[in-house]
């Protein structure tokens, strides 16, 4: 007896539930990722922000461009403006002379875990609108940007990332950009790094606001680590993280107050400094030349200190914070 061919699967069925969350992200946020083109500087990606044409990008992908071109992934071609350029987190903000852009989500990346899924979508080597997936292998992470500075509270993934990702996005599981594609170590495998979507939201907003990233400077630069909750509650804080000095300015403003290299930055101005990110906020241009206290953890001991920050210096090196 001939038994009847099975009936065809439906394509939820022949999708487990990882392809079927990487495939509905993809459909979320590709719309919203673009090509972006600067003369002599070829293609990199870009994430739009509004319907009315804001657009993220990298600064090392428009460079010292004033005008470049987008290609949206319903194929118009537009021409943008660079609002503003932001060396120290490789960010730069561009307005296209369209609108009806499909815009993406910022997620709030103080909130991701290692192991998360991680999506990135960009347009690698000019291929538009190109899928990898991986997880999220660290958090927190500091290297070197194109200016010699330290890009701090950088995303480390191992979805893959080719030239012409850069500025593309990172999104999770939920749909959210939680980063914007920055950089790739050559020769190894696995390891790409992306700017947090909280440091885009604060550049973003600090460019709009004033055209430039106004920043105070302690002279310090620092990395994330995990706190043991015990620590927060003696310091009176509710945090399970904070930034530990890994190296510090001569004649900076922390030098001048007694920070020392290994002191973790528990809270600055009564904030606690869960992140690299958060303490990047904290030291806008409105805390320049004010006296805020600092709370410091050294040796196991708590200390209280003032510490007055400063305009950041031009063209320092090696320090952002």
């Amino acid at each position: 007896m001939i038994k009847p061919s099975p009936k065809p699967a439906d394509d939820a069925d022949l999708l487990d539930s990882y392809s079927q969350t990487v495939a509905a992200v993809a459909d979320q946020v590709a719309p919203t990722v673009c090509a972006v083109s600067s003369d002599g500087r070829g293609i990199g990606s870009g994430v739009a922000l509004s319907t009315d044409g804001l657009i993220v990008s990298n600064d090392h992908v428009v460079g010292r461009a004033r005008s470049v071109r987008v290609t949206l992934s319903d194929s118009r071609q537009l021409a943008a403006d660079v609002v503003g350029r932001d060396p120290d987190t490789d960010l730069a903000l561009l307005r296209a002379h369209g609108d009806g852009l499909c815009a993406a989500t910022l997620g709030d990346s103080s909130r991701l875990r290692r192991g998360q899924v991680a999506i990135a979508i960009g347009t690698p080597f000019g291929f538009e609108a190109t899928v990898t997936a991986g997880i999220v292998s660290a958090l927190g992470r500091t290297l070197p940007a194109q200016n010699g500075l330290p890009l701090e509270d950088v995303i480390q993934t191992d979805a893959a990332l080719n030239p012409g990702n850069s500025g593309g996005a990172l999104a999770g599981s939920s749909g959210a950009v939680i980063g914007v594609a920055t950089a790739i170590i050559r020769g190894a495998q696995g390891i790409c790094f992306a700017i947090a979507s909280n440091t885009v939201s604060h550049v973003v907003s600090q460019i709009l606001r004033h055209g430039e990233v106004r920043r105070a400077w302690l002279g310090v630069a620092v990395h994330t680590i995990a706190l043991p909750a015990r620590i927060g509650h003696a310091a009176g804080l509710a945090m399970r993280s904070a930034v530990v000095v890994h190296s510090i300015a001569a004649d900076s403003p922390a030098a001048k107050t007694g920070l020392h290299r290994g002191d973790v930055l528990l809270a600055l101005n009564g904030v606690p400094t869960t992140g690299a990110d958060v303490l990047l906020r904290l030291l806008d241009g409105d805390a320049i030349g004010r006296t805020t206290p600092a709370r410091v953890l050294r040796d196991g001991a708590l200390r209280d200190m003032l510490i007055t920050p400063a305009k950041r210096p031009a063209g320092r090196h090696g320090h952002n914070g």
